[in-house]
């Protein structure tokens, strides 16, 4: 996938960054440990697993003696990302019981893997539907229009309330992204907003941690939450990480894939979607799929001319790109989208996405990018060259000068010094 700014700071930074006291308190949950094992790098696992066996305290110059002079780089990465953590400096308690899963002896309908696969998807991309504003968004989600506002900054964009809110480009790459890191994304955010919920962000971080040693697909009993667990469960249920089931006497909650891979980090998500895309040489698209998100997602630079249940068909023109492109979206990352979700049948050639459509995408991108607007004002009849050259060079120093006509006595200078030029030009007139 194509590499995202906004989103490059790990999840695992987040945890590293809380007070001490907050992270120490996550140390006591056995889950937190295992994830936060996990995210760490290679030579700082080897040497969790070799201090576990030893019982007194080692030197920073022992530790050294465990690397070749090569790797000291390594080392210094590895022994920071403990010091970060504080893993060299707390002794882990054997933590909490992971949470039973439902009886067997209780009788529940349960959803097969494969139905709770659709569901997380169904509820995931209802979600980022209500997260564009579309209208194609059909059920209402029980998330806060305040809450919502706080996913949707830096990714939608609007002028002033006449206007619809439109995507911004850090919001179309959010959409090029895989779903483990788009997950990433709304749960830092989510965490980040915490305390203003009243929700504290340890206990919050140590809760969907822990709900992610869950197994999928298996019931728990929500009477074994407490109350905040049980309000962010709503919140949950909501992005497609839980599906709430109702029992005779007692309700569970079932844990999704989309939970179940909270602990994965972001550095370690290889797998790839599959792909639904096929681009023909006519500039014709078909897209074989019935996802409504990707048929908004198609919509932002291609003109879509009709769907069938389990095919888009659409074509991209000029004016379908150049909305694109005045919208924030660049010709990479839409060839970049293309290529990375080329249906199978397609992916294993080369190109992917044939060349001629490639090259008229950039080439359009460049007939845009050949004039330049820049807001100016133009100043003339001055009454002397010497007030006309100090001008000049009040603009040149400003950095704000675009043009200038010395014979004719004419200079064009940017907007955004307009209130220093026009104080400088009353000070010479006096």
């Amino acid at each position: 996938m194509p590499q995202v700014k906004f989103v490059a700071k790990n999840f695992m930074d987040m945890v590293a960054s809380l007070p001490a006291i907050k992270l120490d308190r996550l140390y006591e949950n056995s889950f937190i440990c295992e994830a936060i094992l996990r995210s760490l790098p290679p030579l700082a696992k080897k040497y969790v697993l070799q201090l576990l066996y030893v019982d007194a305290a080692v030197s920073a110059k022992l530790l050294e003696e465990w690397v070749l002079a090569d790797g000291i780089s390594k080392h210094k990465v590895a022994i920071d990302r403990l010091i970060q953590l504080r893993v060299l400096t707390e002794t882990l308690d054997s933590g909490v019981l992971p949470r039973e899963p439902m009886p067997s002896n209780i009788a529940v309908r349960l959803p097969s893997l494969e139905d709770l696969d659709s569901y997380a998807i169904r509820q995931w991309e209802c979600f980022l539907l209500h997260l564009m504003n579309s209208n194609e968004a059909e059920k209402s989600t029980n998330i806060s229009s305040s809450m919502m506002k706080v996913f949707q900054r830096g990714l939608l964009t609007q002028k002033d309330d006449k206007e619809p809110p439109r995507l911004t480009e850090s919001g179309f790459q959010f959409l090029l992204m895989d779903t483990n890191a788009q997950l990433w994304y709304i749960v830092r955010e989510y965490i980040s907003n915490s305390e203003e919920r009243g929700v504290d962000a340890a206990d919050l971080i140590s809760f969907l941690l822990e709900l992610s040693f869950h197994n999928t697909g298996e019931p728990y009993n929500l009477n074994t939450l407490t109350d905040i667990q049980r309000n962010i469960l709503k919140d949950l249920v909501d992005l497609g990480l839980v599906k709430l089931q109702q029992g005779r006497k007692d309700s569970w909650f079932v844990p999704t894939k989309l939970a179940t891979n909270l602990s994965i980090s972001l550095a370690d998500s290889t797998s790839r979607k599959q792909g639904f895309v096929v681009v023909e040489t006519n500039f014709r698209m078909y897209a074989y799929s019935s996802s409504k998100l990707h048929c908004e997602i198609l919509r932002l630079f291609s003109r879509v001319e009709y769907q069938l249940p389990n095919l888009i068909v659409c074509a991209i023109t000029k004016e379908s790109l150049y909305k694109a492109f005045q919208h924030g979206i660049t010709a990479e990352q839409i060839v970049s989208f293309l290529q990375q979700n080329a249906h199978p049948r397609v992916a294993e050639r080369i190109p992917s996405v044939p060349e001629n459509v490639t090259d008229q995408i950039r080439l359009w991108e460049s007939d845009l990018n050949r004039v330049e607007m820049t807001p100016a004002h133009l100043y003339d009849e001055f009454p002397s060259r010497d007030v006309y050259e100090a001008a000049c060079d009040f603009a040149r120093e400003y950095g704000g000068l675009l043009w200038e006509n010395s014979k004719k006595m004419r200079l064009v200078v940017k907007a955004d010094i307009f209130t220093e030029m026009k104080e400088f030009l009353r000070r010479q007139k006096q």
